[in-house]
């Protein structure tokens, strides 16, 4: 039965966790404002609709999804795909590409099917979300520099090339208050960690426009005086004829908007140590999508940061999101009028601060470490998201990972003839006549670990009490790994070492060894917890448990109480 958090959230809810919710609600509603303002301007609409997205679209998701802490709103990774699509098809395009995703959403979500999301291979998602992060810095470029041109390429290049062709035109008065808003976004976060650096930066722009009376271009310049509370209920222009053109956009928009919501969903989960419903989550977000273009909004997903900001600040049930969007409601309501007088320039650079921060830059490096399968991959995804467009290079990226996947999963079928040294060299792998302490737990992975089956780990480790102190990954039986399964061991190592937990990897076979050599794996783990089996591994484990004295810890304690 298919039933949103709030409803087993709710149970127990007392003032304690009201005032802790209102808090986070209030803190995470003030930071999306500056967000959604600069995501509604970047998708080629205006900045109450990024306002009425986060508003709607966060209240909805937060009501009914399967999440106790998701946040959703407008995001970056659609600025791309909404801006080509109000080029080429106008508003009432968007409108009915926003319903066709929702619509898709909700079926996804009622099937079950959300989880064909799983499939989708590392190397695409970071592919796409580099370009993406390219192409919003490059649409950014013209208000930070303060150029005056008329309209903005959809294409890459294009776009590229009117840019330094007007270079030399730019305003020294905008280009400095973007940099001073870039540089102070960065910097008072790390002096003070409780202050969003988006909302310091808005604020500083703002007064300095004001202060020094400077001669750039601001919201209300651009678009007039914002209006104030939500709009009126209007039905959008449906245009049957747009139906089959703009499908191939609304399945994009419904893939990033579940990979996005699912991935939100389980940071989330890994920072309260919670559990999502996917489907739920996946049919809230369809929900929100169906309703937002009656309200003039653009595509909604769940988002990374404001849920990790909610979280943080205290946020534990669906009433933080909800809050969040009175919150946005309250500010629209009050302060449309001094939003107006927010510099177009401040937004651009909390726009690049946003796509440096999606972009997923260290993951290059791995991926690049890793085979040439791998590598094609990325590339192309990204190459055609920046020059192409997002729903090409998905397809075609998809379209190499299944090639690739039939290829690996071949190669793990082997034909060979057992020999009395492979009789001899079994021994260290056997797990049935070898004594296993209390303080070590054994996971084994059996199979291909490719795209698409990594999720059997995080399914089998959620609830990490029930493990020991050290936990041993044995992967003598696993045939294949691709750049996802690295993914999912790393994540896994992260969630135990904040768990206070250590992991052993033993047995690894060749192509699994090789590729964890490359992916550094190695270095975040140690060399000297990767053995070669899992008697290895055993001795190992022994080893780590004198050193820390016999363990006394908490998670020594709990472990061992469980197992008596």
């Amino acid at each position: 039965m298919m039933r949103p958090a709030i409803v087993d959230a709710i149970r127990g809810y007392d003032l304690v966790r009201f005032r802790a919710d209102v808090v986070a609600g209030i803190t995470v509603g003030v930071v999306a404002l500056p967000l959604a303002l600069a995501f509604g301007i970047a998708s080629g609409v205006t900045p109450e609709a990024g306002i009425f997205t986060a508003i709607v679209g966060g209240f909805l998701v937060a009501l009914l999804g399967g999440s106790r802490t998701q946040i959703a709103g407008p995001t970056g990774a659609f600025v791309v795909i909404v801006a080509t699509i109000v080029a080429k098809h106008g508003m009432s395009g968007l409108l009915m590409v926003t319903l066709m995703a929702g619509a898709i959403l909700v079926i996804l979500g009622v099937t079950g099917l959300g989880s064909a999301v799983k499939f989708i291979p590392r190397p695409i998602v970071v592919g796409f979300t580099n370009g993406i992060a390219v192409l919003i810095v490059s649409t950014q470029i013209k208000d930070f520099l303060g150029l005056r041109i008329s309209g903005n390429a959809t294409e890459f290049f294009a776009r590229m090339e009117t840019i330094v062709r007007h270079a030399p035109a730019f305003d020294p008065a905008t280009t400095l208050l973007a940099l001073g808003s870039l540089l102070f976004a960065i910097a008072v976060p790390r002096v003070f960690p409780r202050v969003p650096g988006a909302v310091a930066a808005l604020v500083a722009a703002t007064v300095s426009v004001q202060l020094f009376h400077l001669h750039v271009e601001t919201i209300g310049s651009r678009f007039g005086t914002l209006a104030t509370g939500l709009p009126h209920v209007l039905a959008p222009q449906f245009d049957p004829s747009l139906i089959l053109p703009l499908l191939p956009s609304a399945c994009t928009v419904a893939l990033l908007a579940a990979v996005e919501s699912l991935l939100s969903a389980v940071v989330a989960d890994s920072l309260t140590g919670d559990r999502h419903d996917s489907n739920v989550e996946l049919v809230a977000a369809g929900i929100a999508n169906l309703v937002v273009p009656f309200f003039g909004g653009i595509p909604v997903t769940g988002a990374i940061a404001r849920t990790a900001t909610n979280v943080r600040s205290g946020g534990r049930t669906p009433v933080s999101g909800i809050v969040h969007a009175v919150t946005l409601l309250a500010i629209i309501a009050i302060a449309a009028p001094f939003a107006s007088t927010i510099p177009l320039a401040a937004l651009s650079a909390i726009l690049v601060i946003v796509a440096y921060n999606m972009g997923e830059w260290r993951e290059i490096a791995g991926i690049v470490r890793l085979d040439n399968a791998a590598r094609s991959v990325w590339f192309v995804t990204f190459f055609l998201t920046v020059v192409a467009d997002l729903t090409l290079a998905v397809g075609i990226g998809m379209s190499l990972a299944a090639l690739l996947y039939i290829y690996r999963v071949s190669q793990t079928t082997t034909v060979s003839l057992i020999t009395a040294e492979d009789l001899e060299d079994g021994k260290a792998h056997v797990l049935t006549d070898k004594f296993v302490p209390w303080y070590v737990s054994i996971v084994r992975i059996h199979g291909p670990f490719l795209f698409g089956t990594t999720g059997a780990l995080l399914e089998q480790t959620t609830d990490l009490s029930k493990y020991a102190p050290i936990v041993v990954l044995r992967l003598r039986n696993m045939t294949a790994i691709d750049a996802t399964g690295l993914h999912a061991v790393e994540d896994f190592r992260l969630r135990l070492e904040r768990s206070g937990r250590t992991l052993l990897l033993c047995g690894a076979r060749d192509q699994p060894a090789r590729l964890l050599h490359r992916a550094n794996v190695v270095r975040s783990i140690g060399a000297d917890n990767i053995l070669p089996n899992v008697g290895a591994a055993l001795a190992r484990a022994s080893e780590i448990h004198t050193s820390f004295d016999g363990l006394a810890s908490d998670v020594a304690r709990d472990v061992a109480a469980q197992r008596l």
